[in-house]
């Protein structure tokens, strides 16, 4: 491999393997900068490119959206970052600034927004190039594999938990503990909030504990709803776990006003009871995960706080192995390439 060139790993059409290849160290254009990648999680999103499942998806593409590295170099008309800088990059990977979102601040939400990994390439390589917005700085104190995951599992979770309706004292739920949940225990915790974590069994109940939860619910021996409404009712639920059956029976746990945020997607539909809905005004939503400075806000967050995921590491050669360990929920919690 030449000085030119990189080792990267890319998917070269819909469905097929992980392929590690050597490509040209990308090119940057003026307003980006080229980032010496250090890690990158492995998340379940990876499977739109994996499998093809996002709407126009060009190939070959290099997934991952959980990038943390270095800038290696800038382009002509970036001033507002240097060489050597830490940086995190995660699933916002551009907007437009014109659309009707963009014109009100909501970039997560433009209408020709890029994908990290999808619609264009991702971190699963030892370079990447990023627009200047799309980054996030990485505080001293957190490692490079350990902020990673925060791009995407973190600010999902943080963002979903401070934009809710719930303050200290409330009773907040996370319902499923892998990798999204074991950070949405944390950041509730950390908040003031008062934690629920609701798994299956009790493998995972003693883990719970440690990561700051008040209170465990094995929903396989009791009613997570009615565990709740004993508390109650949740004033926020996270529902991390990509179980459709799952979601739909914590609804009735919800107090009044309260919400279940949905982080995780199942396959099937969600088929809720309007009633239970209208029942204590209780409310169900959908949450994106965050632009660059509302990752910007994890990661500080998580710095103050002492939260970090709980990861295994692979190398880019071992990317295939990684994707399945995830894929399967065996990795605990957050796999991470390390280049």
């Amino acid at each position: 491999m030449s000085s030119e060139t990189m080792r990267a790993v890319q998917v070269a059409e819909a469905g097929g393997p992980f392929e590690v290849v050597d490509r040209p160290i990308p090119e940057l254009g003026r307003k980006e900068v080229r980032v010496k990648v250090e890690a990158c999680g492995v998340c379940h999103s990876d499977s739109y490119t994996k499998e093809g499942s996002w709407p126009s998806i060009e190939y070959p593409r290099v997934p991952g959206h959980e990038i943390a590295g270095r800038i290696d170099v800038v382009g002509d008309d970036v001033d507002t970052w240097s060489e050597g800088q830490r940086v995190g990059v995660g699933w916002h990977g551009d907007h437009c600034f014109s659309c009707e979102p963009c014109r009100r601040g909501e970039f997560i939400d433009c209408e020709h927004e890029k994908v990290t990994g999808i619609d264009i390439d991702g971190g699963y390589a030892e370079y990447v190039t990023v627009l200047e917005h799309a980054l996030a700085r990485i505080p001293t104190s957190l490692n490079a594999v350990d902020a990673a995951p925060l791009l995407c599992a973190g600010v999902s979770t943080f963002n979903a938990l401070r934009k809710s309706n719930a303050g200290p004292g409330d009773v907040a739920a996370v319902q499923g503990l892998g990798g999204l949940g074991h950070l949405g225990v944390q950041y509730a915790a950390a908040a003031g909030l008062e934690t629920v974590a609701i798994s299956r069994g009790t493998e995972k109940r003693d883990l719970a504990y440690e990561f700051g939860a008040d209170h465990y619910i094995d929903s396989t021996v009791s009613d997570p709803a009615e565990e709740l409404m004993r508390l109650g009712g949740a004033k926020v639920l996270l529902a991390t776990a990509p179980s459709s059956e799952a979601i739909e029976s914590i609804v009735p746990g919800l107090a009044v006003q309260g919400q279940l945020l949905t982080l995780g997607v199942p396959d099937d539909a969600i088929e809720v009871s309007i009633l239970d809905l209208i029942e204590n005004q209780r409310s169900l939503r959908g949450h994106s995960s965050g632009t660059a400075r509302e990752s910007q806000d994890t990661l500080e967050f998580s710095s103050l706080r002492d939260i970090t995921p709980m990861i295994e590491t692979f190398s880019l050669e071992e990317a295939a192995a990684a994707y399945e360990r995830m894929m399967n929920n065996d990795a605990q919690f957050r796999a991470v390439l390390v280049p």
